[in-house]
């Protein structure tokens, strides 16, 4: 095997730096969307991370579609989620793979899976047979919710998990049935968590030269999203959460907290005295509300103010009053008017991966800096199966 340190790809840092992660080495046995996400946050912070997948059909995530935009072959989402990384084909059902596979294990930091609770038993690759075989791996497992209970079975999908939690309930105005947050929030915190609980898990094994398992869930992750709003059911009487009439963002927060149409668009006002809106918009309505006994018992009656006031100016006209007072406010943006913007534009948050044989996308780059340097790599989604004799050749010459 060769030196870990030289197995991460090349990281777009000045020479002599690396990244946190290089040299470590991650089986990703994951598909969809949690436990991709994890080892992708591993892999731009330098890891190795090799995916697992199977022959021909690869990650049923290759023909996931979330638009009808295919990019050399596979869906925008896969790309999106599995770029940095590569791909091993491998039939877990046959003794020469699976031996392959589990003297792959013997060389790994850390594995991740996220099949259905039993679904790793089954095949021979559970966290009590892989520790036998690497008693220093870090075993990642995800699960819909939980690995026991009425629910095991169930199907992890993300909308599932949120419709489970009580999450939709507190988006929409009153007047509206649950609504879904519009992306794959589930799924998306509960790969967050686990990239936690890992290195959390590297740190330990630091002090103890141990492995461990790291378990998190779509139904966890989304209840501890609702951590703060929780609490205050919890401590309030088990009341539920009452979503305003009127332009609600957060069912738990007073007026004039929302977002409001303008005569050109729309603007986003936060938490702030009543008093200070009223005068800075020159609207005398809200100065006759009280901010201790009406901004949540009256927030209703307040917003609907405040919506017809703002409806008759434009949004920079109002931006211009309410930062004039530093009151808390934003013009709501489309993506192509934030990806224009120069603010957005000095983040550099966006690079171009490519794939050797043609075929590219345009996508985002590690949210994190490293010595004032965000890392890149052009690395693209691997094809099934693109590095299996480079895998074999650093990882299993005693097999050949």
């Amino acid at each position: 095997m060769k030196d870990k340190a030289s197995l991460s790809p090349e990281p777009d840092l000045p020479r002599g730096t690396a990244l946190p992660l290089s040299g470590l080495v991650v089986l990703d046995f994951s598909q969809f969307l949690a436990g991709p996400s994890a080892t992708l946050r591993l892999a731009d912070m330098g890891a190795t991370v090799i995916k697992i997948e199977r022959p021909v059909t690869g990650d049923l995530c290759r023909q996931l579609y979330i638009s009808d935009l295919q990019i050399d072959g596979d869906s925008t989402l896969f790309h999106t989620i599995n770029r940095n990384k590569r791909s091993y084909a491998a039939d877990l059902k046959t003794p020469a793979d699976l031996r392959a596979i589990r003297h792959l294990i013997t060389k790994a930091d850390v594995m991740v899976e996220n099949f259905r609770p039993g679904v790793m038993r089954r095949i021979g690759l559970d966290y009590d047979v892989v520790r036998a075989l690497n008693p220093r791996l870090i075993y990642g497992s995800v699960t819909g919710y939980g690995p026991e209970g009425p629910w095991v079975n169930f199907p992890g999908q993300d909308l599932l998990a949120q419709s489970l939690s009580g999450l939709v309930w507190l988006s929409g105005d009153r007047n509206q049935g649950p609504i879904p947050m519009g992306l794959a929030i589930a799924d998306i915190l509960t790969g967050a968590h686990l990239v936690q609980g890992l290195l959390a898990a590297l740190i330990q094994r630091g002090n103890t030269n141990k492995g461990a398992l790291v378990e998190v869930s779509l139904l966890e992750s989304i209840v501890d999203f609702q951590f703060e709003v929780l609490t205050t059911y919890l401590n309030d009487g088990g009341r539920a959460p009452q979503r305003s009439s009127v332009n609600n963002a957060h069912a738990y927060l007073a007026a004039p907290y929302g977002i409001y149409a303008t005569a050109d668009g729309y603007l986003a006002v936060a938490m702030g005295s009543l008093t200070t809106l009223a005068q800075a918009l020159d609207c005398p309505a809200l100065g006759g509300f009280d901010q201790a006994k009406n901004a949540f018992a009256k927030r209703d009656e307040i917003k609907a103010v405040l919506a017809s006031h703002l409806s008759q100016q434009s949004t920079a006209h109002w931006l211009e009053r309410l930062r004039a007072v530093d009151y808390w406010c934003a013009p709501v943006l489309h993506w192509h008017e934030l990806l224009e913007h120069e603010a957005f534009r000095c983040l550099d948050m966006l690079q171009t991966v490519r794939r050797d044989r043609g075929g590219e996308i345009r996508t985002t780059r590690c949210p994190i800096r490293f010595d004032r340097v965000r890392p890149e790599s052009p690395r693209a989604a691997p094809r099934i199966g693109e590095h299996n004799d480079w895998v074999n050749r650093t990882f299993l010459q005693e097999l050949t």
